[in-house]
């Protein structure tokens, strides 16, 4: 039997499932489901959901390493992982260091620009409304957060930025940006939750600029397996034959 057989399904998203785990955890198991532009798009990848979970713990490690909270507690078994319980803002805080994807097709941007500071963005995490972007006077109109909480938010994004990238450049991997969901604890406290992933990130080769994330599946630009695998290599020193 594995963990999470007999626990209380609490919600099921595109490619992960949360379960009740104790009063205080959550146990969140990652699917080998894949998807873009609003499930439109949706296929199976063997092994995905593993490796997702995998970089997203070491992820979160380092996070908490550099003082950084986060809902992550451990990894129960290959696929599925321990968190503490938070009540997720329904906010994509997505930060950009280069521009890619969205932001080149509906801002003048050329694709690759670097940025000279990190740009931060807030979409309302809503499939219905297709995650629209948000200002700070709508964030609150709509009940969502306060101002310090919205300050606090975007303290959290770009220092979560700042780590990822000194660890990721140390791997040669580019962040040409990345999106994070925050919770908050019984205290109030703001915590980084969800997933790090090839699925919510942009990582790019830094010598040849090739994706190596969700891109290649979004966009048929190549093996999306193959990509996962190389950043697991790099993170991990090498990708296991079997889990």
């Amino acid at each position: 039997m594995q963990v999470g057989d007999n626990l209380k399904e609490i919600a099921k998203g595109k490619a992960k499932t949360v379960y009740e785990y104790d009063e205080e955890h959550y146990l969140i198991e990652f699917r080998d489901d894949i998807t873009a532009f609003d499930s439109v798009k949706h296929d199976i990848v063997g092994d995905k959901g593993y490796y997702n979970c995998q970089i997203s713990a070491k992820l979160f490690e380092i996070l908490e390493k550099n003082g950084i909270r986060t809902h992550y507690v451990k990894l129960l078994e290959p696929n599925k992982m321990l968190v503490k319980k938070v009540e997720i803002v329904p906010l994509e805080v997505i930060v950009r260091n280069i521009a890619a994807g969205s932001i080149v097709r509906e801002y003048p941007f050329k694709e690759g620009t670097v940025f000279e500071k990190p740009i931060v963005m807030m979409d309302y995490k809503d499939d219905e409304y297709h995650d629209p972007l948000l200002n700070c006077d709508m964030i609150q109109a709509l009940g969502i957060a306060t101002e310090n909480e919205i300050k606090k938010m975007k303290e959290i994004a770009l220092k979560v930025n700042d780590v990822l990238k000194e660890y990721l450049g140390s791997i040669d991997i580019l962040l040409p940006d990345f999106k994070i969901e925050i919770g908050k604890d019984k205290e109030g406290n703001l915590l980084v939750a969800d997933e790090i992933s090839p699925d919510s990130c942009r990582f790019w080769d830094a010598n040849t600029n090739k994706s190596l994330d969700k891109d290649n599946y979004r966009f048929d630009k190549g093996d999306v397996l193959a990509g996962y695998k190389e950043v697991y290599r790099r993170m991990f020193g090498e990708v296991p034959k079997q889990k």
